[in-house]
């Protein structure tokens, strides 16, 4: 068959695309809300693939009444993790409690490489849209479930958030001081754990399905993410038979820990006993070199000595420079960054890492970028959706309906 000049520009076009962005051409539905979830799909998004996120006509996605909000004016456009965690992405708004919006969903589901869910377990039987229904209707789509437990267990129908995931899932017992109650974790690092091994499961299925030409059911239990973190903690009783415990910061490697210095904190850790003089080097102290030190064990018996001997050294220095000066040393040094200090990390912006992105309602704002770099592909960097604004796009576009049709559905409560 003759392939005209068009023809050709356009294949090319989408062959320097797809080397560029490697998901492109790959077509996701996002069911997704709060956190893990749309960490996921972000992450689809940002490499290439087309995320189209179903919002409820109501509200939306509950993220976007979640703060901090731009200037701090409370909009359902203008919630900071929201516009982060949905960049990208294409908005439709439907109501899957109506026939209506069901039979919508199905007609969706049939150009789907990839569907990403986080509700409860429970929810997606019961709207009579579970993996079952939907791989009848497409047999090579992969369906990526994320829940607190996953779909299986005692626990699959338990509330929970992070809290509890850091407590059920064991990290919760070894954060903090030994002689205090355990810690949680910041921020949300469960989610976004859930949220990575969702995208890289769904990747990994994806992968099989060019064997296989066949879909998939993913099941992402966010506490076995957190239980896959804690390494060896996890086998010190089936093979020391002794329970791993929270540690003092003056332990067999002391001086190990965050002290104050001049202008804030820093990090300082020496496990070898041959970098010992170069601590007392850089810090003007040879009574540092007293044998008593000279081994962890000895430096941990004399700890307060130690630590009196180097608090004058660190209170007349800067972060910046206790940093410097241990790091030419070879001294595994480092300080407590702020958020200004992540904004403006001389590391993070030399390698690109912050984006720049222009929305209508906030204007120009700076969003952390790739979480990695492919030497032969693009992260992409687009605003997160208007809620439902791509509604013709897609419902008109790729399913055929009418704008009339869009007006009777909105006017009913389907979208």
């Amino acid at each position: 068959m003759e392939t005209t000049r068009g023809e050709s520009i356009a294949s090319n076009r989408h062959m320097l695309e797809g080397l560029r962005m490697p998901l492109f051409g790959i077509n996701v539905i996002d069911l997704t809300h709060y956190v893990a979830g749309p960490y996921c799909t972000k992450l689809a998004a940002g490499w290439g693939a087309e995320v189209v996120k179903i919002e409820k006509p109501s509200g939306g996605d509950p993220t976007r009444r979640i703060g901090p909000f731009y200037h701090d004016e409370i909009h359902l456009e203008k919630s900071l993790l929201f516009l982060y965690l949905n960049a990208n992405k294409k908005s439709v708004t439907l109501n899957l409690k109506t026939k209506t919006g069901k039979q919508i969903f199905k007609e969706m589901i049939k150009g789907a490489d990839i569907l990403v869910e986080n509700f409860n377990p429970r929810v997606m039987p019961g709207l009579g849209l579970d993996y079952e229904t939907l791989e009848h209707i497409n047999p090579k789509l992969i369906m990526t479930s994320i829940s607190n437990y996953g779909v299986s267990g005692p626990y699959r129908d338990l509330k929970g958030w992070d809290i509890c995931m850091y407590a059920l899932g064991g990290m919760m017992y070894i954060t903090g001081s030994p002689h205090l109650e355990p810690l949680q974790r910041p921020a949300f690092l469960a989610q976004y754990i859930g949220g990575l091994y969702g995208f890289l499961a769904a990747l990994t299925a994806l992968y099989c399905r060019e064997e296989t030409n066949i879909g998939q059911f993913v099941d992402v239990a966010i506490i076995e993410g957190i239980a896959s973190m804690l390494e060896s903690t996890a086998l010190y009783w089936p093979y020391k038979e002794e329970v791993f415990r929270r540690f003092e910061r003056r332990w067999d490697m002391y001086p190990y820990g965050v002290y104050p210095c001049k202008n804030g904190f820093v990090g300082i850790m020496v496990f070898q006993n041959r970098l010992w003089p170069k601590v007392a080097e850089i810090m003007e102290s040879p009574e540092l070199l007293d044998p008593r030190f000279s081994t962890p064990q000895g430096r941990v018996k004399y700890a307060d000595e130690v630590d009196t001997l180097m608090m004058p050294w660190l209170l007349e220095h800067t972060r910046e420079e206790i940093y410097k000066k241990g790091q030419a040393a070879g001294l595994p040094f480092g300080y407590v960054c702020t958020p200004e200090d992540l904004l403006n990390s001389a590391q993070l912006l030399a390698r690109d890492y912050f984006v720049d992105i222009k929305h209508p309602l906030t204007g120009k704002t700076r969003y952390p970028g790739a979480p990695y770099k492919l030497s032969d592909a693009e992260w992409h960097a687009q605003r997160a959706p208007l809620l439902g604004e791509h509604n013709e796009e897609v419902y008109c576009g790729h399913l055929g309906y009418s704008k009339q049709d869009l007006v009777r559905l909105r006017d009913t409560g389907v979208i």
